[in-house]
């Protein structure tokens, strides 16, 4: 597959068309792959609960728009906030770490990469905080 400005602009239709306001691609070649590996557009207003991945790192790229990435502590307080931009900063999630992100633009595609097959995030992995 060549992932062309073709793919990313019907990615970001389907995204602005979702109501969720996202859309992913798989790039994995099965569902048995031993990794996750995809193509994720987002567009501003999307929301993404504070999560943490307990058995695997996650790598982020920004291939367009802009976004930020936001870490968080056990008890919900803001740590750190990345700013992502094509051709700016990647950004290694450890495992654990509690963290989501916001789209800055429209138009956002990022990849995003995992260890092992995918898994639904369980209640345990989604952080609840009251402001």
């Amino acid at each position: 597959m060549i992932i062309d400005q073709h793919i990313l602009d019907e990615l970001t239709a389907e995204a602005k068309a979702s109501p969720r306001l996202r859309m992913n691609l798989d790039l994995r070649n099965s569902p048995a792959d031993g990794s996750q590996r995809m193509l994720n557009a987002i567009e501003p207003g999307t929301v993404l609960p504070i999560h943490r991945h307990r058995t695997s790192s996650e790598t982020v790229v920004c291939l367009r728009g802009h976004s930020e990435e936001y870490f968080y502590d056990a008890e919900g307080r803001l740590t750190d906030t990345i700013d992502m931009v094509p051709g700016g900063t990647i950004i290694n999630i450890p495992s654990g770490q509690w963290h989501n992100l916001k789209s800055l633009e429209s138009g956002t595609v990022l990849l995003e990469c995992k260890d092992g097959p995918w898994e639904p995030l369980g209640e345990e992995d989604i952080l609840r905080v009251t402001v």
